[in-house]
């Protein structure tokens, strides 16, 4: 069973940061593709930021150069440093894995929703001016 638990959502002002986290299991977390989607009601579910076993990173255009997702060394944990937020950065914001059964490390950038097979349960942040 995979494990994602998000973590540090909570409430920011316009311009504000905000850093959350992902606890992932760690029988995958080295070697999967790890991402940060973000679900607004009424829209379709955003791929913001991903990593993959190779730590390379890739994010949407929304997002880039205000926010940095990693790999963090030393513990199982996936997070996502928000800076400069912005009202439409809010959301609830999901932690998502994809492994293979092959066990192989996960290469390549992936920001679609099909991509992933393992979903957290999501955390909300709320930006206002």
């Amino acid at each position: 069973q995979v494990r994602l638990v998000e973590s540090g959502g909570g409430s920011v002002k316009v311009g504000g940061s905000l850093t959350l986290r992902c606890e992932v299991s760690e029988s995958i977390y080295g070697r999967a593709c790890l991402a940060w989607f973000r679900q607004v009601p009424g829209k379709e579910r955003e791929g913001v930021a991903s990593v993959n076993g190779f730590r390379q990173s890739v994010y949407a255009d929304s997002v880039r150069g205000r926010f940095t997702i990693s790999k963090e060394h030393g513990a199982s944990t996936l997070s996502l440093e928000m800076n400069n937020l912005k009202a439409e950065d809010g959301g609830s914001y999901i932690c998502a894995a994809r492994v293979t059964p092959d066990r192989k490390t996960c290469a390549g950038d992936y920001l679609g929703t099909y991509d992933y097979n393992y979903w957290g349960q999501g955390i909300q942040v709320t930006v206002s001016s």
